[in-house]
């Protein structure tokens, strides 16, 4: 085999990997009871992913935040939540208002 049919077969195999589950997905949705146990299992594991890796960003962060203190960190966390609650559940205001009250907090020294 050349090296140009190698780079065609690459694709194809890639192609196939990508796409075959997503059609499988599609073929399977119509079947699926979204009220089952399962899916409430898989949900209840993704959003413990979701805070499990919150927690780890805000008690061990990495990067940039790294310099950032603890404080901080924590009262710009509850910040954002009693913003997120108290907005009805606006998503987007809490995290402006934490990651505001973060960048607030840094620059002022607070903490």
């Amino acid at each position: 085999m050349n090296t140009g049919m190698n780079i065609w077969l690459a694709i194809a195999g890639a192609t196939a990997v990508t796409y075959a589950p997503r059609g499988l997905g599609v073929l399977l949705s119509g079947r699926l009871n979204t009220d089952g146990p399962l899916f409430r299992w898989v949900s209840a594991v993704a959003y413990a992913l979701l805070a499990a890796l919150i927690a780890r960003l805000i008690v061990l962060p990495l990067g940039p935040l790294q310099a950032t203190t603890l404080t901080d960190r924590l009262a710009s966390t509850g910040l954002a939540l009693a913003v997120y609650l108290l907005s009805r559940r606006n998503l987007m205001l809490g995290v402006a208002t934490g990651g505001v009250a973060l960048a607030l907090m840094t620059m002022g020294g607070f903490g």
